[in-house]
């Protein structure tokens, strides 16, 4: 789209620069014209302010002008540390050396380009950016009389805000995206306001960004590609059994409980990282819950519905499919929660069927449920199920935003920079394909979910819920329980996960591993990363439990497959279509390939 000029530099043709102008106005003006169309066939008033963000900003804002001191003494602190920083940078000017009056966070990757440190201008740029994010978590987190739900809004959506305002994030105040445009002749912003449009077209009029190259995977032709075939399916999900790998296996088949928040095959990536084909080749007949990408038609189902067409079924499938009567059963995440809640139910009937129970970040206390609280309030639920009540279901781009917000830094805002502003093409990247594959929530279902878990915290509570007429008491567990947490989930914080350890009546080994809420998951032996902790005493605190606990090098999996296979017999190696379930299709099955968007 451009000659050269010289050895670094570019300069468009302008009649291609016209042409290119001119489809980017049209593509933008039938966007616009879409937008509006389907905002004036909503019917109903719309919320404009769904998150309920306004109220709590307006209380903080009431509660801070009530203690004008505070709010004066940090003015003046913020007056004199940028007096400091203009006479440092004069003083740069100058030739003269001066340490700066802030600095960025060493793992920050947005001031990563050397321009940031050694050009004067903007190194004043990046500290007043970094002096003013600080002044203004400083003003917001020590205002004093506010409840702790509006305090962890107030101060969730401040950073939203700073994070937003970053310089690294504008075109006249990022020195990569500077530099990039003079080389290119202003061939990057060209193309970034494509990507941009791409994005806008794609979301059907909401932006949704662009995360990897959705071209370079196929579900499973590279990324769950474990083989396997589906021997078992109902309105809810599909049951892969996977073709073993060794010539005798565990007597007792392996259940994988996946959550429905996402797919399953965050689980069997790649080969190399596969937990699914590790665990086969291990030696343990595996199955897995592929769950169905619900539409309109399953809004009614809720989280009893999941509990009986899901786990319960599996069960009983794969007593058909391997003559066994009880598993090793994994629930990850909201996974696990359905787990505990399966083990609860079945000890409350009497029923059998589940031997032993790993759960992965799993919460069951949701009194302290880290970030995700701030989603979680009474207006925010009655703007949320109105739009699932309409739809039938929650959007898929609605749950990934929410997630992606906790780390806006790393899930948005880079990839802004990247795709619109530097316009490149994002890097192809399995993990962020996953994450990008979103599913939807039945409007029954997640109802149930968040306002009887995340806001009334009622799992916890000895009949505080009931699932198909049964009484739920997390007491009542006598099953064997490996749990594992990992020490940065912000999605399930790991000291909230331990109130488990308290709250089941039977024996829970708890793990913490190291990074976060995948990767400390997604940890093979083969990589050598990462640590794990133990601790065989039973102790009421998390914080005594990680003083007393023993430090171990690398992954986790070893010393799970030593728990769950304690006390297991072999057997000859078992088949898909072997018992008395016939293969349905080829795995990874039809119900993982339907996508929201």
């Amino acid at each position: 789209m451009a000659e050269e000029k010289g050895a670094d530099v570019k300069v468009i043709d302008p009649a291609e620069l016209s042409q290119a102008m001119a489809n980017i106005a049209e593509r933008a003006q039938r966007i616009v014209s879409e937008f509006v169309s389907r905002q004036a066939s909503e019917p109903g008033p719309q919320n404009f302010d769904p998150l309920n963000i306004g109220n709590a900003f307006m209380e903080m804002t009431a509660k801070m002008m009530s203690d004008p001191v505070k709010l004066v003494e940090a003015n003046l602190t913020l007056w004199n540390d940028y007096l400091a920083l203009w006479q440092n940078t004069a003083r740069r000017l100058f030739g003269e050396h001066a340490e700066p009056i802030a600095k960025p966070d060493p793992a920050d990757r947005r001031f990563k380009d050397e321009m940031w440190e050694e050009n004067e201008v903007f190194d004043f740029i990046k500290q007043s950016y970094l002096l003013s994010a600080r002044y203004m978590h400083g003003l917001v987190h020590g205002v004093e009389g506010l409840d702790d739900h509006t305090a962890q809004k107030v101060d969730f959506y401040t950073r939203q805000f700073v994070d937003a305002m970053a310089p690294s994030n504008f075109v006249l105040t990022n020195p990569e995206v500077l530099r990039t445009t003079v080389e290119t002749g202003g061939e990057n912003l060209i193309k970034g306001l494509d990507n941009l449009l791409s994005d806008l077209e794609r979301g059907k009029g909401k932006l949704s960004i662009k995360m990897t190259d959705y071209d370079a995977f196929k579900v499973g032709e590279n990324i769950a590609v474990t083989p396997g075939k589906v021997v078992y399916q109902n309105d809810l999900m599909q049951l892969l059994q996977f073709d073993p790998t060794t010539e005798t296996v565990a007597d007792r088949p392996l259940l994988i409980v996946p959550p429905w928040i996402n797919k399953y095959y965050i689980l069997d990536l790649r080969p190399k990282n596969s937990f699914i084909k590790w665990a086969v080749d291990q030696g343990h007949t595996v199955f897995v819950i592929s769950w169905v990408n619900p539409d309109e038609h399953l809004a009614a189902k809720g989280f009893a519905d999941y509990m009986l067409e899901g786990p319960l079924a599996a069960i009983k499938a794969i007593e058909q499919a391997t003559g066994h009567k009880e598993v090793n059963a994994v629930g990850y995440c909201l996974g696990g929660t359905l787990t505990v809640c399966t083990l609860a139910y079945m000890a409350a009937k009497g029923l059998t069927g589940i031997a032993s129970a790993t759960l992965f970040t799993t919460m069951t206390d949701f009194s302290e449920p880290g970030e995700l609280g701030v989603f979680i309030d009474e207006e925010q639920l009655v703007a949320l199920e109105s739009r699932m009540n309409e739809a039938g279901y929650l959007d898929g781009r609605d749950m990934a935003m929410t997630f992606n917000m906790l780390r806006a830094n790393d899930l948005i805002w880079s990839f802004v920079v990247n795709n619109y502003l530097l316009g490149k093409d994002p890097f192809p990247f399995d993990l962020l394909y996953w994450n990008s594959d979103s599913t939807r929530m039945p409007a029954a279902m997640h109802s149930f979910y968040l306002r009887k878990m995340y806001q009334q915290n009622l799992l916890v509570q000895p009949g505080g819920i009931q699932l198909d007429g049964v009484d739920i008491d997390l007491s009542k567990i006598k099953t064997p329980i490996y749990m594992l947490s990992a020490r940065e989930d912000h999605i399930a914080p790991w000291k909230s996960t331990f109130a488990l350890t308290q709250n089941s009546g039977g024996p829970v080994k708890f793990v913490l591993s190291a990074s976060g809420h995948i990767a400390g998951v997604v940890n093979p032996p083969a990589a050598n990363k990462y640590c794990y902790w133990t601790n065989a005493k039973k102790v009421k605190n998390p914080d005594t439990w990680l003083n007393g606990a023993t430090q171990v090098e690398g992954s986790w999996w070893p010393d799970w497959h030593a728990w769950a296979t304690k006390g297991t017999k072999t057997v000859p190696a078992r088949h898909p279509g072997d018992g008395k379930l016939k293969v349905v299709e080829d795995g990874p099955g039809s119900y993982v390939k339907e996508r929201a968007v």
